[in-house]
């Protein structure tokens, strides 16, 4: 298991070897789109990813793309793209091209997206990740409800957004999901979810320094 301060001081020193946050970011949004499409049949699906406006988003815009391969991919977009981070902003380009990207600063924003009640939906937690603090915020608050209103197969990047990554707990409101796409090493708030994770390997090395595992 790993803490968050630990996670961060393994991303930071892959950094410093070389490895460019691009290529993580790269990494873990298409091992979520393998771990899925491994898990599920995509033929019928029709995916729906929820971004926020964080590095966790980015993952969910990368996986739009690949998605987008297989599937008819819609990205809910809540947040503002002139905060996104510099590889989180490159990816929500990258994924414009490519899917119909809706972005939802406000409830009435969401009339423009309607769910089809005839089609097979894979939903997709990219809201918050690891970095949820106290309350969540609007408009991910109304995300993470909108999420937990719908009927589908649910998916979360790393782990649930609203969820404390170090404990477990919810203060606020968290995303209900059946799978969870870990990265790299399982965190320590999601032991009792256990049997729903995946970990996956997102391209840092244990090697490049040395921690004292949880």
């Amino acid at each position: 298991m790993i803490t968050v301060a630990q996670m961060k001081q393994l991303e930071h020193d892959a950094v410093q070897r070389g490895i460019s946050l691009k290529e993580l970011m790269e990494n873990a949004g298409k091992q979520v789109y393998l771990t899925v499409k491994e898990k599920y049949d995509l033929a019928d699906k029709t995916i729906v990813i929820f971004c926020g406006p964080g590095n966790n988003g980015g993952d969910g815009f990368v996986a739009a793309r690949h998605f987008s391969q297989d599937c008819l991919v819609t990205v809910l977009f809540f947040g503002d793209k002139e905060k996104l981070s510099d590889q989180a902003l490159e990816n929500y380009r990258q994924a414009f091209k490519k899917v119909t990207i809706i972005k939802i600063e406000q409830k009435e924003d969401l009339e423009k997206f309607h769910f089809q009640k005839d089609l097979n939906f894979i939903l997709i937690d990219a809201l918050l990740g690891i970095g949820v603090q106290g309350k969540v915020r609007e408009p991910v608050s109304f995300g993470i409800d909108l999420f937990n209103s719908l009927t589908g197969i649910k998916v979360a990047v790393d782990l649930p957004s609203g969820m404390n990554p170090d404990t477990g707990e919810v203060e606020d409101k968290s995303c209900q999901v059946d799978l969870i796409v870990c990265f790299h090493d399982l965190k320590q708030g999601l032991v009792k979810l256990k049997k729903k994770t995946v970990v996956v390997d997102i391209g840092i090395d244990d090697d490049i320094i040395k921690i004292e595992k949880a």
